[in-house]
């Protein structure tokens, strides 16, 4: 099978992307069932380059290896050639020759792109500043374990135009949903992705009239990694954006709520908003181990129909 990378959602074909989602599924049933007695990974290495700090992210791949038979490696740039100044390609190179697959989590997008292109292993995006698909997988599984088939129903997101928003849009346009971002005006999402997207997006400014019968709310953080330095000035122009239970309200009564976590209590969220039961937070952090298994298992292995 020809090396096949996972850098955004739209590297996978829909088809592709609705058994990943199935088979994820299906791995956790059988996990529950019968424990981690599934290992087809036997001797197989991940390698996890991490440029970013993380806790989902690690843990979720680190046991996903764990789980199937194989083994993870753990690099930080303090760690690599890469934190003294080897090309990326380089590095690709290097670890194509020793490892299974890498994962990396990292700033640029581009550097990752450069990774992969020069890498013979399946390269995984763990998160860069523009896309998060691997968090994806895991909201949509989350979404289609509780209320079903997601093709034609609305979600909505409220909060900066970033990279997890980014990857809602190619979410909304590879698995055929409509998608409705709500951001301040001078956050919103690249235009381009947003273009490729066609009418299943649309932009709006006002929450309160984004929520109104909404299926899926989901938010984030309003400084991401790295904008820690922004943090007043968002505070101020993210005001009114707080996803509050009167909000969720306004959405259609079987409404979810998702957050990539993790979540600022009394920012972005209402300082209660987690105990409400319709925020799935919990289930849809644990997925993120379920969904990189069956992501693994197709990247190295191609389709295992259950």
């Amino acid at each position: 099978m020809a090396t096949r990378h996972f850098l955004t959602l739209l590297d996978l074909s829909s088809d592709e992307l609705s058994y990943l989602i199935r088979r994820a599924i299906s791995i956790k049933n059988g996990l529950k069932t019968h424990g981690p007695t599934y290992t087809p990974f036997s001797n197989r290495t991940l390698a996890m380059i991490f440029e970013k700090s993380s806790t989902r992210t690690r843990v979720s791949f680190e046991t996903a290896m764990a789980q199937f038979g194989g083994h993870a490696l753990f690099l930080s740039s303090r760690d690599t050639q890469l934190g003294r100044g080897e090309p990326v390609e380089d590095t690709a190179r290097v670890l194509s020759e020793m490892v299974d697959a890498v994962m990396i989590r990292t700033f640029s997008h581009q550097g990752l792109e450069a990774f992969a292109a020069a890498s013979s292993v399946p390269v995984i995006n763990a998160l860069t500043d523009d896309y998060h698909p691997c968090q994806l997988l895991a909201d949509v599984m989350t979404w289609t374990e509780l209320r079903g088939q997601i093709r034609g129903k609305t979600a909505v997101w409220i909060g900066d135009g970033n990279n997890m928003c980014h990857s809602w849009i190619n979410a909304a346009r590879q698995f055929d949903f409509q998608l409705r971002v709500c951001c301040p005006e001078g956050y919103e999402p690249r235009q381009d992705i947003l273009a490729a997207a066609g009418e299943r997006v649309t932009i709006l400014h006002d929450p309160q009239q984004a929520a109104q019968d909404a299926d899926l709310i989901t938010t984030d953080v309003w400084a991401s990694m790295g904008q820690e330095e922004e943090q007043a000035k968002r505070e101020a122009d993210f005001s009114g954006f707080q996803v509050t239970e009167a909000m969720l309200d306004r959405a259609a009564k079987d409404v979810l709520f998702l957050h990539c976590l993790p979540a600022h209590r009394g920012e972005e969220i209402s300082a209660t908003l987690l105990d409400d039961p319709r925020a799935v937070v919990w289930q849809e952090a644990g997925n993120r181990l379920h969904a990189q298994k069956a992501l693994l298992e197709f990247l190295l292995l191609g389709r295992v129909e259950s």
